[in-house]
């Protein structure tokens, strides 16, 4: 479609969308006649805004004489006239800094980018994290408090699972070590539910030569992260500063979407499916109100961008929703860097 318009109507129309996104007003012909070095008369702008609008690409909210960009205006806006900002090289490094010194975990890291994100983009910042149901690398036995365990579980793909284990009485640490290597010996490669059977079964035909201390405290690590699994069931999301969302409400319709919106963000099952809807996808992805299927609303967008693991399989997201006048060409940036700053934390984990 844009090589439908031609010169004056493109610029007429780019300025409106960058008013839009600006101040979020619809704009008039004689905001653009004295705005813009195009010497046009406002009546020669209304005729060529009359033609947008025609095409789809601008409306009129109410009884307005200026215009505003539709969802389809957006989009052509955003794939074909935009042009995108780069980082600053104090962006990148904030970015960078805050995720791979935000601890030991993966899931560290996921929290403090969200944090992050929702912060630079004055939006909602979203991460969906994956299923633990993932080939396992390592699990460890570490002494906490009198009988308290951690078992820290590293999977293949980066993530870690650290969780607290209430024991009858006090391990050895000679106990903890030999469950270990034990576990590890069998573990690499499969999943938890894989390793389960493997080990229930060795234990019941009494293959191994554990004593009874080091098998409970086989048994019951493993059976931890699998009560974890279910609990989360197939993944889980962190979403930070939802309050974002209510700072351009305006009238009680756009109370009603928000609160719509924030409801939606807290039904964990239907955003997990985001995963989903990814697909294949490479880079940063753009749904524009209704284009998002997950939730079918006008006045929000959500930028979005999968991280992998390893393997190249994308086994996660991070993004920022918010209205739909959000600042697209420093925002998509921010969100694609920070992906591959996820990413590259796993592939180095």
């Amino acid at each position: 479609m844009i090589g439908e318009l031609n010169e004056r109507s493109r610029e007429i129309f780019r300025f409106i969308v960058d008013t839009y996104l600006e101040t979020g007003q619809p704009v008039g012909s004689r905001t653009i006649s004295r705005a813009t070095a195009m010497g046009l008369s406002p009546a020669s702008i209304r005729n060529s805004m009359a033609d947008l609008e025609d095409m789809g690409l601008l409306y009129a909210p109410h009884t307005s004489a200026g215009r505003m960009p539709t969802q389809t205006g957006l989009r052509l806006y955003i794939d074909g006239l935009m042009e995108i900002g780069n980082l600053t090289a104090g962006e990148r490094k904030k970015i960078e800094a805050s995720c791979l010194s935000a601890g030991n975990t993966v899931n560290d890291a996921l929290e403090k980018a969200t944090d992050l994100l929702s912060g630079l983009c004055s939006c909602a910042s979203l991460v969906v994290a994956p299923k633990i149901n993932n080939a396992i690398k390592q699990i460890q036995f570490i002494p906490l408090e009198p009988r308290r365990v951690l078992v820290v579980l590293v999977m293949e793909n980066g993530m870690v699972e650290n969780r607290i284990m209430d024991v009858p009485e006090n391990i050895p640490q000679g106990n903890l070590i030999a469950a270990s290597n034990y576990l590890n010996s069998r573990l690499s490669g499969k999943t938890i539910g894989e390793a389960q059977k493997e080990v229930s079964e060795d234990i019941r035909l009494n293959r191994t030569q554990l004593d009874k201390i080091t098998t409970s405290l086989v048994e019951a690590g493993l059976a931890l992260p699998l009560r974890n699994q279910a609990e989360k069931g197939a993944g889980y999301m962190i979403v930070r500063g939802q309050s974002h969302l209510l700072e351009d409400v305006k009238a009680l319709e756009d109370l009603h979407r928000a609160r719509a919106l924030l409801s939606y963000l807290e039904e964990q099952e239907i955003m997990l499916s985001l995963i989903e809807s990814l697909g294949d996808a490479e880079g940063v992805q753009i749904f524009i109100g209704s284009e998002n299927k997950i939730f079918d609303q006008s006045g929000w967008s959500l930028i979005i961008a999968p991280y992998k693991s390893a393997n190249q399989k994308i086994v996660g997201a991070i993004g920022v929703i918010g209205p739909t006048r959000l600042d697209y060409d420093r925002i998509i940036p921010m969100v694609d860097y920070t992906s591959q700053i996820i990413g590259r934390l796993l592939n180095r984990t």
